[in-house]
């Protein structure tokens, strides 16, 4: 059965993807900054937890070799690390906290990425699954019937963006891997402040991308109802 990293899983999206992919039968290696609360959430689903911080180089090449000599490779990635950054009046923000939600949301992932390819490349159907927004999406933001189109988030917004077309370009390049973005849909976790459809539901889109077969597709932005403009 298939190996998954999953990153920031210790909580919310990520630890529910962690769940159900390991009640599929997956190995699943539940990445996060907090040892403890790593190792907690890893146990609670039945997992195996790896240190990670996206956004730090050494930590990341050694999550790496973790993997490397424990598991030897890994068939799924899922970037699904992401923080909200800061929201308010767009008069208040700064290129400062820019830079932070992109260090996460966008520069984290090609990181994971870069140093994670060569034992994806061991595996004979290996799959990328970025957790991107609709939130991110041009055309949602501007229906006036979608939730997306009520909020402004600019900061959060606009590295979500980039994840779904950096998710498109990476398609492109890595001709051997599916590379697929998955949207949530408004969930019931701390971003949201408790609003929207259960973690379990906004889930789905993660597990069926992670899921697909060697014929299956890439270079597509889909939530748990189909695929999504973006």
């Amino acid at each position: 059965m298939p190996t998954t990293f999953i990153t920031g899983a210790n909580k919310s999206l990520g630890l529910e993807t962690a769940r159900r992919l390991v009640e599929a039968g997956h190995t699943v290696l539940v990445g996060a900054r907090d040892p403890e609360r790593g190792r907690a959430a890893a146990a609670s689903v039945g997992a195996r937890f790896v240190r990670i911080d996206v956004t730090d180089d050494a930590s990341v090449d050694a999550a790496v070799a973790d993997v490397a000599a424990h598991e030897g490779g890994i068939d799924i990635l899922i970037n699904n690390a992401g923080v909200l950054g800061r929201v308010g009046s767009v008069e208040e923000f700064t290129a400062a906290d820019m830079r932070e939600v992109l260090e996460v949301n966008v520069v984290g992932i090609v990181r994971v990425t870069h140093a994670f390819l060569p034992l994806l490349r061991t595996s004979p159907n290996p799959v990328i699954v970025n957790v991107s927004s609709g939130m991110g999406s041009f055309g949602l933001t501007q229906d006036p019937d979608r939730v997306e189109s009520r909020y402004a988030l600019p900061l959060y917004s606009a590295s979500k963006a980039a994840v779904t077309m950096l998710t498109t370009q990476y398609a492109k390049e890595l001709k051997d891997i599916r590379v697929n973005a998955a949207d949530p849909g408004q969930t019931a976790t701390d971003f949201t402040g408790g609003v929207g459809h259960s973690v379990a539901e906004g889930a789905e889109s993660i597990v069926a991308l992670a899921a697909i077969g060697a014929d299956g597709p890439t270079g597509r932005f889909v939530d748990r109802s189909g695929e999504l403009p973006w």
